[in-house]
């Protein structure tokens, strides 16, 4: 697992610009930076705005943080 190929394709461009005023989704280090933040909000379905992720998006974004965020 890695950042580049299994967390950023996570975020689609319009995530990126949505949340571009606080921190940069397409961003390692942004999104370390705030990973349980952002999987609070994938989790309750706040994030994205337009369209709740699947568990399956869930389960990827939080098996990245258990594995150490491996980039």
């Amino acid at each position: 697992m890695s950042f580049a190929a299994d967390i950023k394709p996570l975020f689609r461009e319009d995530d990126r610009a949505s949340m571009d005023f606080a921190f940069d989704l397409w961003s390692y280090d942004d999104v370390r930076a705030n990973a349980t933040l952002i999987l609070e909000r994938v989790e309750d379905g706040t994030m994205p705005c337009d369209n709740a992720w699947p568990e399956e998006k869930i389960e990827t974004f939080r098996g990245w943080i258990t594995a150490g965020y491996p980039a």
